[in-house]
């Protein structure tokens, strides 16, 4: 479909919140600056994105999807949704569930410690 893994989080978050900053896409996807830069870039060479002067502060530019985008979203739902099922097959809900539940700790914890603070000591 034209769409790569890296991708994809930033279609799924501007499908349900197109005209993002790209400020706002990196702290939604949460990835840096500099690696949302070079994909924004490589999604507008591929037309899955255009970049807009924000009507409100013309010192910001919004993330807005393509109408090759919008064509795609079903097709990228589908497929997400099948990865999923075959990478849950044989669970039950409740596992999937806890899964889920842990892991979103997990994430939690190393961007915890990943930030400097009380607890945290200035990382290298």
């Amino acid at each position: 479909m034209g769409v790569v893994p890296g991708q994809f989080a930033q279609m799924l978050a501007l499908f349900e919140q197109d005209g993002l900053s790209q400020r706002e896409l990196c702290e939604l996807v949460r990835i840096e600056q500099p690696t949302m830069a070079n994909t924004l870039q490589r999604m507008e060479r591929d037309n899955l994105i255009r970049r807009e002067p924000d009507p409100t502060d013309g010192r910001r530019t919004r993330v807005v999807l393509t109408a090759r985008a919008r064509d795609l979203e079903d097709h990228l739902l589908t497929a997400a949704r099948d990865v999923n099922a075959v990478a849950t097959g044989g669970l039950r809900d409740q596992e999937v569930s806890a899964f889920m539940s842990t892991l979103s700790q997990i994430i939690t914890n190393l961007e915890a410690a990943d930030r400097p603070g009380p607890d945290n000591t200035e990382q290298p």
